[in-house]
């Protein structure tokens, strides 16, 4: 049962679903499995929980598991411990699928730590990676991060297909203090994106706006990660891609929502409105 809210605004009351107007990027639920503790920890082979007997399709490469990284990033083939510098642009060796390709240590007290598992997200059978308030190398919890790695089976457009969803719910530090950033900034930032591994003409990848730049993805950076989106959900701080065939498709960036306070605003002005016509009719 859908629970709906009655808020006077004007002369008019309006009914409207709070969930729509003020979700988050952020899918929530409880995964399964952890990373726990630690600086370059992966996981090992993971089953996705879907796919064709195939696999997905990703960029020439055909899985039907993943390894979870806990440097913001998920590959197929192997594991991937450690930070690449400018990896997406230059090539990792592994093909790579990265919403916060940085230096994350959840060693520091009051970090979180690396989950995934198996959600519905749609309707649909999704593997979904949480990197819930986590830190930067090394044991930085000063500042956390809170981002979301979300594949969902998308079999129903055909074998092998899925599609790729980055949320953002907080980005306060951009690096680790290896890659010559102090205290989470500076230095060498974060990049977000994929890539299929390669290195050279043969890579080929994509970054979103503000990667390895100082700032741009923070929370009130030129690029905020929270702030922007990809996609027609209009939800500030998710970025879809769909994959079909193997291939990814970036979309263009959506519209975000009105914000709440200004959408109250537009519907008092239309209540006033409505007021002052319903006066001169009774008069």
């Amino acid at each position: 049962m859908k629970i709906h809210h009655l808020v006077k605004v004007g002369a008019l009351l309006v009914l409207f679903e709070p969930l729509r107007i003020l979700a988050g990027p952020i899918v929530p639920g409880k995964l399964s499995y952890s990373l726990g503790a630690g600086d370059d920890v992966t996981s090992g082979l993971t089953s996705l929980g879907f796919a064709s007997p195939g696999g997905i399709g990703f960029l020439d490469t055909w899985s039907t598991g993943i390894y979870v990284n806990n440097n913001g990033n998920v590959t197929f083939g192997s594991a991937l411990s450690g930070f690449v510098e400018d990896g997406l642009a230059s090539g990792t060796g592994v093909p790579i699928i990265a919403p916060f390709f940085a230096d994350v240590d959840t060693t520091g007290p009051g970090s979180g730590v690396t989950t995934y598992g198996n959600l519905t997200v749609n309707g649909r059978t999704a593997f979904v990676v949480d990197w819930t308030k986590v830190g930067y190398y090394s044991g930085g919890s000063d500042k956390l991060n809170t981002f979301q790695l979300v594949l969902s089976d998308r079999s129903d457009t055909g074998a092998g297909n899925f599609n790729i969803e980055f949320n953002y719910g907080q980005i306060q530090w951009e690096t680790g203090s290896l890659n010559g950033g102090s205290d989470g900034l500076g230095g060498i930032s974060a990049a977000a994106g994929y890539s299929n591994g390669n290195s050279g003409s043969d890579n080929i990848f994509y970054e979103l706006n503000g990667s390895l730049q100082n700032g741009a993805l923070l929370d009130g950076g030129t690029d905020a990660l929270i702030s922007n989106s990809l996609g027609t959900s209009g939800v500030a701080g998710r970025y879809d891609f769909v994959v079909r065939n193997g291939d990814v498709s970036v979309p263009s960036p959506a519209e975000t929502p009105e914000p709440l306070p200004s959408l109250l605003a537009g519907l008092g002005v239309l209540g006033i409105a409505f007021l002052r016509f319903w006066m001169r009719k009774a008069h």
